[in-house]
């Protein structure tokens, strides 16, 4: 979409008069830090989740875009933990694997992905991720949700993680397979989630587990993201690594092959790193016109 039309953020596309009120409260309100201006800015635009409450990270989100695209400019960011970072892990026995679990999914089951919730479910997330996830914990990138998975039997146990994400900004094979020009890519790319972790703990090798908790995290995904950004996710992409996996549980759990990304990884947008560690793409559509919707022809 053009900056003359307008701007297309997490399912809410922005006037040019929104865009010139924000610039504005940018400017003359320079005391603000950046966490302020997105609660300022959501309240004055009425950027609400369904129950009411502010769409602060997103329109902070929403601000950083624009920055990066020299709409405006943002005061300097505060000395937190910057979106990618590694974070402090916790290590307690909480996080400690626990007994081998080996058989059939059935012998487990039910097998339950529960969303994290609360201050003792975000440390334990962040603890396994960190302590056991190759690629270890780092601030999610945008929007975000974070799950445990447990099994029930022979006692109620998390065995797992799974995470999902703000989708890639640009991904060739993806876009290709939708049929995206860059106008509907733009205002399309907030109905695209992706999975960025998933772990099943050490010592657990339960046969059919991991596509078991793919399906049951994909049915209730869609309800959740809507819930909590108010945007339907249509289409679930993931990255995996040719070096490390096959891609199994996601072949089993019925996802879609597409090729292997340029390697530069989400933020080289200078294009310094091509090839250097490309990923295997696959996805998930959550529908089943989920390509036709994507492309705004339904």
């Amino acid at each position: 979409m053009s900056e003359a039309s307008g701007h297309a953020f997490s399912g809410r596309v922005f006037t040019v008069d929104e865009i010139a009120l924000m610039r504005e409260v940018v400017e003359t309100c320079e005391g603000l830090t950046r966490h302020e201006l997105a609660h300022t800015l959501s309240e004055l635009l009425g950027w609400t989740r369904p129950g009411g409450a502010l769409k602060a990270r997103e329109c902070r989100e929403f601000l950083e875009r624009l920055e990066a695209t020299e709409v405006l400019r943002l005061p300097a960011k505060h000395q937190t933990k910057p979106v990618g970072a590694k974070t402090r892990v916790p290590h307690t026995a909480r996080g400690d694997p626990g007994p081998a679990l080996t058989g059939s999914v059935e012998a487990f089951a039910p097998v339950r992905v529960e969303p994290v919730d609360g201050p003792e479910d975000r440390l334990l997330f962040r603890e396994l991720v960190g302590r056991h996830h190759y690629l270890r914990y780092a601030v999610p990138y945008g929007a975000h949700l974070q799950y445990l998975v447990w099994v029930s039997k022979p006692a109620p146990r998390v065995v797992g993680c799974l995470q999902f994400s703000s989708a890639a900004w640009r991904l060739r094979p993806r876009d290709t397979w939708i049929g995206w020009d860059e106008a509907t890519r733009v205002r399309q790319l907030p109905r695209v989630v992706t999975n960025s972790r998933l772990l099943m703990l050490p010592g657990v090798r339960v046969a059919n587990l991991v596509s078991t908790t793919l399906s049951i995290a994909l049915r209730r995904l869609p309800h959740d993201w809507q819930a909590r950004y108010g945007v339907e996710p249509l289409l679930v992409e993931t990255f995996v690594d040719p070096t490390r996996y096959v891609g199994g549980c996601y072949r089993a759990a019925n996802w879609i092959a597409l090729g292997e990304t340029a390697g530069r990884g989400r933020d080289d947008r200078a294009h310094e790193r091509h090839g250097a560690h490309p990923k295997c793409v696959w996805v998930y559509p959550l529908r089943r016109d989920a390509r036709v919707r994507l492309r705004g022809e339904a």
